[in-house]
């Protein structure tokens, strides 16, 4: 048998650290961040306790990775010509592929919630994940691992360029807080939904984008 190529290493690698980072995420939705050990996690993802520490540090950095994890993934849909300049086609495709992937995985997404509802997750690394921002300067504070620190920049000068053919009283910061508010509302309800109306989920899609295009 010939040895493991460079990449067939980091494949496995990487895989192991996805199983990691799953059984994590179901112990700490399931029976809350403080009360699940790096042992028990270890033990239902069938390697040793040792191992686990190849991967992650600390139980706060495999929290930490798995937040970041799930950013991640919604935020590639966020700017795809990668050039900060969010166009009004990008911003509709951002919300369509946000609320596509939230159905199509809806397992990860329900425990994901759970782990965010758990005050001790929220105290210590999600304080500002539904902040309001209250100026313009606000929208461009990176400070959190939250969509909002990770996406403010992008986000904030495309609702700051509406203003060119807005009414003059229109506000970009309620309309992007209102913008956060919906997507984030409506996805944590349809997320523990087993059964949804997917025409009247669609509408509802369509009238967020018609809102805020």
């Amino acid at each position: 048998m010939s040895p493991r190529s460079q990449k067939q290493f980091l494949d496995i690698r990487e895989e192991k650290k996805t199983l990691i980072m799953n059984v994590a995420l179901e112990h700490f939705a399931n029976e809350g961040f403080h009360k699940s050990t790096i042992n028990h996690i270890a033990r239902h993802a069938g390697i040793s306790k040792g191992l686990m520490y190849n991967y992650f540090n600390s139980k706060e950095e495999l929290l930490t990775e798995i937040i970041n994890r799930s950013i991640r993934e919604i935020s590639n849909f966020l700017n795809p010509g990668k050039d900060e300049n969010l166009t009004e086609a990008e911003f509709e495709l951002f919300v369509r592929k946000f609320f596509l992937i939230l159905r199509e995985n809806l397992s990860f997404w329900r425990l994901y919630y759970q782990l965010l509802m758990q005050m001790d997750v929220r105290d210590h690394f999600l304080k500002s994940l539904s902040r309001p921002v209250n100026s313009v300067e606000s929208f461009y504070i990176n400070d959190n691992n939250t969509f909002l620190g990770l996406a403010s920049k992008v986000i904030a000068e495309y609702f700051i360029r509406k203003k060119d053919h807005k009414p003059e009283d229109y506000d970009p910061v309620l309309d992007m807080n209102m913008f956060i508010y919906t997507i984030e509302g409506f996805a944590r309800i349809t997320t523990f939904l087993d059964e949804i109306d997917t025409s009247y989920y669609d509408k509802t899609v369509d009238r967020i984008i018609e809102l805020y295009k």
